[in-house]
């Protein structure tokens, strides 16, 4: 299999020089780059994966600049790690041991985190050709739907399932993400995450530790070194992971362990507070330096908030290079390693059964 990586990379890269302007199609499966524009705000997708590519938009100033990390080329994410800007799939964050048990039935998927199960495994979701079903780059609200068809048996997961997702710009300045996925003829968990790198003072511009985070959520749920759930789910009250008022991402951020020896911040599952479901605030996120905002709804019960502990020297856009801390993610989500926990929410999606997951991203400046 990895003898063939290369071979991919090129024939990818062949596709994305065919394609043009990006301008193919719908249905045609070949991997392009499609902008979203409204004004002065853009954001860039493309179907490798999923992948929102650059968000762009003014500062208080009125200067614009790209808010999310990523690669000049489509081959800079199909070799990346990181998981820039990707829609992760069948079941984002970590399943214990790569395992888990549906109906009686034990499954066994791709490990590729250790002894766990991380993103839908090392051919996830983020790693795949969606099809590009419609597209509307400008007008009132340009948007994109996507749509994969993932296999029974893909990763190790039981069942067919078909899944879409839909970007679309409204104004002022509000990004849209709809996701559905379908099971077809198989009990299946499914928990889709939508896993973009914000810097919103620019993406290369430095550090976040400076920007203000405010998380709608009393409660979230302990790891173990392996960053797998306890199973208890605890309050924040009084501990280095309280964020209900707004606090600076570095205040605290030694007092957490990212994971290894000798790394620090928060890679945390939080539980929203509301009702599972509903379409709820979920989190809020300044930069003082440019006066960009980022207010995030969604109708999910958890939020991974992730800090960048593992960006070490990953040589981005413009050949600019992202340190740790250089961008955090606000991952809504189903609780991790569900499959495995029943007292968490169930991601079990019966055949007939949709599952639904909506995030509103709204910018100010």
């Amino acid at each position: 299999m990895a003898a063939r990586a290369p071979l991919l990379l090129a024939l990818l890269c062949a596709c994305v020089a065919a394609l043009g302007p990006a301008n193919a199609a719908a249905g045609r499966k070949m991997v392009g780059v499609y902008e979203l524009k409204a004004g002065d705000f853009s954001v860039s997708v493309t179907n490798w994966g999923a992948i929102i590519t650059s968000v762009v938009l003014p500062d208080s100033n009125g200067d614009l600049a790209d808010v999310v990390l990523g690669y000049d080329t489509i081959g800079g994410y199909v070799s990346g790690k990181s998981y820039f800007g990707a829609l992760v799939g069948r079941v984002a964050n970590r399943i214990a041991n790569a395992r888990f048990v549906l109906d009686g039935k034990v499954y066994h998927l791709f490990k590729n985190d250790g002894n766990n199960t991380l993103h839908g495994g090392h051919r996830g979701f983020s790693q795949a050709i969606w099809t590009v079903k419609e597209f509307v780059g400008g007008g009132a609200s340009p948007y994109i739907t996507l749509y994969y068809h993932s296999f029974d048996g893909e990763q190790g997961f039981p069942g067919d399932l078909d899944v879409y997702v839909t970007y679309q710009l409204a104004s002022p300045y509000v990004l849209r993400v709809h996701m559905n996925a379908t099971a077809v003829n198989k009990a299946t968990p499914v928990n889709l995450a939508q896993h973009t790198y914000w810097n919103l003072g620019g993406e290369g511009s430095g550090d976040v530790l400076h920007n203000t985070v405010q998380l709608f959520a009393s409660r979230y749920t302990p790891v173990d070194s392996a960053l797998i759930p306890t199973g208890v789910v605890a309050p924040v009250a009084g501990t280095p992971y309280d964020f209900r008022a707004p606090t600076p991402v570095g205040s605290r951020i030694r007092q957490v362990s990212g994971g290894k020896a000798g790394v620090y911040g928060y890679d945390t599952n939080y539980a929203v507070d509301g009702e599972d479901g509903a379409l709820r605030k979920v989190a809020v996120v300044r930069d003082g330096a440019s006066g960009r905002a980022m207010e995030l709804w969604a109708n999910q019960p958890g939020v991974q908030f992730y800090t960048g502990n593992f960006l070490l020297d990953v040589v981005g856009k413009g050949g600019k290079v992202y340190g740790q801390y250089g961008a955090l993610c606000l991952e809504t989500q189903g609780f991790p390693d569900a499959v495995n926990h029943p007292d968490f929410p169930s991601q079990i999606v019966r055949p007939g059964q949709v599952y639904k997951h909506d995030m509103v991203f709204k910018f100010s400046f």
